[in-house]
């Protein structure tokens, strides 16, 4: 769990207002659900034969004796809040959720034990237009990023009776490989065999090329779906490669499958992964319901965004630095700083107390273009020094009413933008 420290978090902001821009503009409304919740809720909705549930989870029970887990991913949430507060029984939702997850697993580049997801939930849309609309919306998030080297995996996942098949038919031939599987994919064989197909083990992977197929087992109404969803993207230009080994690796998922990875970092690293999940919400209590959504990475995402040249990590400068000198002066500052900001300015106001030129070296640090200037002589006439750092041309300086600031200001950015 690591910190975010100032010089880092306006590639988080830049991400984040980028994220709500799109979402606002897809009429796409955010929810906000907890941290916290009760450990059966993700038990239910992710699956206890997952990894997930079985060993990353931060689980304990509390004073109550009831156990509560921090939340190690959004939907479940999400599908939680709209049962309980009726908005499924509201028609559609079109909902995106971010912030905080949690699971105990090996940190890496990219991947911490607290980390941070933004997500999209599209529930109550059954079309196959809804699963191209959220992968659309996804690509066109990174892409407006500035993210390079994207591909879009795509695979069907097929209904509950293509899978029951399907499981059938990879455990019988798993079993009659079982000696060649690693040890982590023999013990999935009894009680998760699909995730088997994701092993990152490499000779697993190359056995695997002999296996069976879902896309064998798919019944011809899948067929027709994926077809559509396909169709769909390709008429809005968004290239995919199909990948049958593809699955997602929790329980709630079915039909569409996708992951969007990068090469911007070297290695292709998964940014953004969902899929459809029909039967979540009838599983978690609610009626049925269908629902398609994804999520992506917060902590792999900017450093994508780092790697492709982005904004630096700093925030911007202020638009004024105020110096004051006296006691008098330096209690007026106070109120000059709080009614230029209230005039829309970002002002940083030295509270140093230190000598002129000090506060001056500080001013030029800060990267502000103007430093107001308030000493004992200016309170007294009721004016203050505006001085353009940039030129530092101590002529060019300029004897104000705190009231006129703003507009000179304003006026300067408008000649020079």
């Amino acid at each position: 769990m690591v910190d975010l420290l100032p010089g880092q978090t306006p590639f988080w902001q830049r991400i984040e207002a980028t994220a709500r821009d799109h979402f606002r503009r897809a009429a796409v409304e955010e929810i906000r659900t907890p941290l916290l919740e009760a450990t059966e809720l993700f038990a239910r909705g992710i699956g206890e034969a997952t990894d997930v549930v079985g060993k990353e989870m931060y689980s304990f029970d509390d004073r109550g004796a009831r156990s509560c887990t921090l939340r190690p991913e959004g939907t479940a949430s999400v599908v939680r809040a709209a049962i309980q507060h009726g908005l499924v029984a509201q028609g559609p939702q079109r909902l995106w959720y971010g912030g905080p997850m949690f699971r105990y697993e090996r940190p890496q580049a990219g991947r911490q034990r607290q980390f941070h997801q933004i997500g999209l939930e599209f529930l109550g849309h059954a079309d196959p237009r809804s699963d191209v609309e959220a992968i659309a919306i996804a690509w066109d998030l990174l892409m407006d990023l500035g993210l390079g080297g994207l591909r879009l995996e795509l695979n069907s996942l097929g209904s509950p009776d293509d899978r029951l098949r399907y499981r059938a038919e990879l455990v019988a031939w798993l079993e009659a490989h079982r000696e060649r599987l690693d040890p982590d994919s023999q013990q999935r064989i009894a009680t998760n065999p699909l995730r088997v197909l994701d092993s990152k083990n490499p000779d697993t992977q190359e056995l695997l090329a002999g296996a069976p197929t879902l896309a064998d087992a798919l019944d011809g109404a899948s067929h027709e779906r994926f077809l559509r969803v396909r169709q769909g993207l390709e008429a809005l230009a968004i290239p995919f490669e199909l990948n049958p080994r593809l699955v997602r690796g929790l329980d709630y998922y079915g039909h569409t499958a996708f992951e969007i990875t990068s090469s911007q970092l070297g290695a292709q690293a998964t940014v953004c992964g969902g899929g459809r999940y029909d039967g979540l919400v009838e599983q978690l209590g609610g009626p049925p319901t269908p629902a398609v959504g994804w999520a992506l990475g917060m902590e792999r995402l900017v450093l994508l965004v780092q790697a492709s040249g982005g904004e630096q990590g700093s925030a911007p400068p202020p638009d004024l630095y105020l110096v004051s000198r006296g006691e008098t002066a330096e209690a007026q500052a106070l109120a000059l700083a709080r009614g230029w900001r209230r005039q829309g300015l970002a002002v940083e106001l030295d509270l140093s107390g230190a000598a002129y030129g000090k506060q001056f070296k500080r001013a030029d640090r800060s990267g502000a273009r103007w430093a107001a200037v308030l000493g004992e002589a200016e309170t007294s006439e009721g004016v203050v020094i505006l001085r353009d750092l940039r030129s530092g041309d101590a002529a060019a300086e300029q004897r104000l009413a705190p009231g006129a600031v703003a507009d000179v200001l304003g006026a300067a950015d408008r000649l020079n933008g």
